[in-house]
């Protein structure tokens, strides 16, 4: 696979950029019969910490799928195997896609979200190139989520907060192009949430950004000495960008329209649950 000759422009602030082909295919292949709100269905995520569900003992931080619940209808279930860490690499080769796999039957979908740890070159157990072993591993969880009957859906990765000049600048390199690449490539549906999440924090500003990540002042119990990380969230962050992955689903019209609760309602930090103890992944 050869990357494309230049970078796909973003589009205007909040909309999103999908391959027309791949949602066409992806929406012609999936046949979510029964897929309703009373029903029941359930939606896994496979990833890393950016979307993964952390404790009591490190909050406020979260993981946008730690707040996607408070988006979906009632009967909805959210399953979140992401992992803090992980990269499309290391995910499958510990096993987790694997156990992830055995969770789920046919009907429900798979939400596919890597892209940080897989740029680390000098790790090489997460490192994956772009357009080769990031495709390559990316492949296999399409693949095998459609023989367990169930409907992939890839996410490029949410921007980190980085700001140079006073204007929001991408990190991630050409792992959002592979990523759209091989959605179209596949036929798979595909949420451009760097690109949303990007002009979200251009929109927000350098100052306002650090509401949403893990800026937290010395103090916190948790975080006694205070912490500056443009990489994860706190509750606040969740929350935005999990309202991102929902509208986007919704208005792609990738999950049935069913799935979703209220998408514009004021969602609070005191819904977000905050487990006392995480489960075993594998």
């Amino acid at each position: 696979m050869t990357p494309p000759l230049s970078r796909r422009k973003l589009l205007a602030m909040g909309s999103v950029a999908v391959g027309s082909a791949a949602i066409t295919a992806a929406i012609a292949n999936a046949d979510p019969r029964g897929a309703t709100a009373s029903s029941g269905g359930r939606i896994f995520i496979v990833g890393d910490s950016t979307a993964a569900i952390y404790p009591t003992s490190a909050a406020p931080r979260a993981g946008w799928g730690q707040a996607l619940p408070a988006f979906v209808a009632d009967g909805i279930e959210i399953v979140d195997r992401a992992q803090p860490g992980a990269s499309s690499k290391s995910y499958a080769d510990a096993g987790l896609l694997d156990a992830a796999l055995r969770e789920i039957d046919e009907g429900d979908w798979m939400l596919i979200s890597f892209g940080h740890n897989d740029q680390r070159i000098n790790v090489p157990d997460r490192y994956a190139a772009p357009y080769s072993t990031y495709q390559r591993y990316l492949t296999g969880y399409i693949e095998r989520s459609r023989a367990r009957g169930a409907f992939p859906v890839l996410l490029t990765s949410v921007e980190r907060r980085s700001f140079w000049g006073g204007r929001a600048r991408p990190t991630l390199g050409e792992y959002p192009e592979a990523m759209l690449a091989l959605a179209e490539e596949t036929g798979t549906a595909v949420i451009d949430l760097h690109a949303l999440s990007l002009a979200r924090w251009e929109q927000l500003g350098e100052e306002a950004t650090k509401s949403r990540f893990m800026w937290v002042p010395p103090g916190h119990p948790n975080y006694p000495a205070g912490i500056a990380d443009d990489t994860h969230f706190q509750a606040r962050g969740a929350i935005e960008v999990a309202r991102m992955v929902a509208r986007a689903a919704a208005d792609q019209g990738i999950l049935p329209a069913a799935y979703w609760g209220d998408l514009d309602r004021e969602v609070t930090e005191e819904e977000i649950e905050w487990p006392e103890e995480l489960p075993d992944l594998l």
